[in-house]
């Protein structure tokens, strides 16, 4: 049976094989590969085939085989073949014992070691003939490292570009590695805004690394607007980047609550305190009250307090509704997380809320969009549900497409006995 070596080189050809493969390389009776691969054995004595369209070439190589004595063939490719690379295609189409696998250091090795480091936690993704959407998934869960190997349509500016629309509550420090391990071999620590103004060898691994956001530059608060905060400014959990009220569902909520000068306003579950921030801000004389069980999530709105100077929010931790016991008789109340006492909860808000009042909620699960209504219907409350399911625009490459958010569900209730008219 003829021996099929798969061999893995870099940018220097010939000059980053060990003397072993170099060997298994000059007994060849048959090399395969790219243009490009091939071109590093120009003096090689042994037939060529060149392989343009991996389907057909490959199926070109099986007939060769067919037809001829036991050879030595050598395919060339990038870096490791078994890592996002020939390997997998040649496995599939030759018997394992028939296929012998020589590697040279992938180029996320590579690129790892160049930004000095470790990756035993990082993501790989392939955008080299794939979509985005592993890597928009790795970016929404917070991944602290990802290497990104790009082509000529996912290039690092392609990238940038995606992640400035993503309107992430993570950070990212980006890596960009070209012609690692050749003569042209560069590498830089560039801003994504920076990026997508810029172009780059084909052969590059993009390095993403997750950043405290708590290091960025304080805000210019009289560049942002007065509604609709973008998510990118508020600082969130490190350890579940997604768990926010986003900007969309934010507006909508504040809309619904109808808010007024002069308020007492319960946030309940309120996380970051994103919903409290953007009330802070609506309605300056406003009394907010800012109800959240984590340690880290106090922190979170003490942070962002001070990171958008406002002074009214009244941070509780606590656990509702024990720690509503004692607050001041609310006239709005918004519900961003129930901890899963979410009856209970609502028990005491119809007890401690003021004639006339509001109170919303935010509901992103099936079952308890079920308990709130069941409960409000029993006790007499008037509801206006507002079922939320948005989609942002994102580039992907030249071209754009929606990327959906998770859908909510706004309930609007005001006890009935109180009420003329539902708005």
């Amino acid at each position: 049976m003829t021996a099929i070596h798969v061999v893995g080189i870099g940018l220097s050809g010939w000059a980053d094989l060990t003397e072993a493969t170099r060997q298994i390389v000059a007994q060849a009776t048959l090399l395969v590969g790219s243009d490009r691969h091939l071109s590093y054995f120009a003096d090689h004595p042994a037939p060529r085939l060149t392989l343009v369209d991996l389907v057909q070439g490959l199926a070109d190589l099986k007939t060769h085989l067919e037809q001829g004595d036991p050879q030595t063939v050598v395919v060339l490719t990038s870096g490791d073949p078994l890592f996002f690379g020939l390997g997998r295609l040649l496995l599939m189409r030759f018997p394992p014992d028939q296929l012998f696998f020589h590697p040279h250091l992938s180029s996320v090795q590579l690129a790892f070691s160049r930004v000095k480091v470790p990756w035993q936690d990082a993501e790989v993704i392939s955008a080299h003939g794939r979509s985005l959407e592993q890597l928009i998934q790795a970016l929404a869960g917070g991944i602290g490292k990802i290497a990104i190997l790009t082509d000529a349509k996912h290039t690092p500016a392609a990238i940038a570009h995606l992640f400035l629309d993503l309107d992430l509550s993570s950070d990212y420090q980006f890596w960009v590695c070209e012609n690692l391990g050749g003569v042209g071999e560069r590498v830089q620590n560039m801003r994504p805004e920076c990026l997508v103004r810029q172009t780059f060898a084909p052969l590059t691994v993009v390095i993403l690394l997750r950043q405290d956001r708590t290091l960025n530059k304080p805000l210019d608060l009289k560049a942002l607007p007065v509604l609709g905060l973008a998510d990118h400014n508020l600082l969130g959990f490190s350890d579940r980047p997604g768990l926010m009220t986003k900007r969309e569902v934010r507006v909508l909520a504040l809309s619904e609550l109808q808010l007024r000068p002069q308020q007492v306003i319960w946030d309940i579950g309120a996380g970051t305190g994103s919903v409290s921030i953007e009330m802070a801000r609506l309605v300056a004389d406003a009394e907010i009250y800012a109800i959240e069980k984590t340690a880290m999530g106090v922190q979170l709105i003490q942070q962002n307090c001070e990171r958008f100077q406002v002074e009214t929010i009244n941070i509780i931790q606590g656990t509702a509704p024990a720690a509503l016991t004692n607050l001041p008789p609310p006239s709005r109340i918004f519900i961003g997380g129930s901890g899963g006492q979410l009856v209970d909860i609502l028990q005491c808000c119809q007890s401690k809320l003021v004639r006339d009042g509001l109170m919303v909620m935010a509901i992103a699960t099936l079952e308890h969009q079920q308990v709130a209504l069941k409960w409000l219907q029993q006790s007499n409350w008037s509801t206006k549900v507002l079922h939320v399911q948005l989609a942002r625009s994102i580039p992907i490459a030249s071209l754009t497409r929606l990327l959906p958010l998770n859908p909510v569900m706004l309930i609007r209730a005001q006890k009935r006995q109180f009420q003329t008219q539902m708005n």
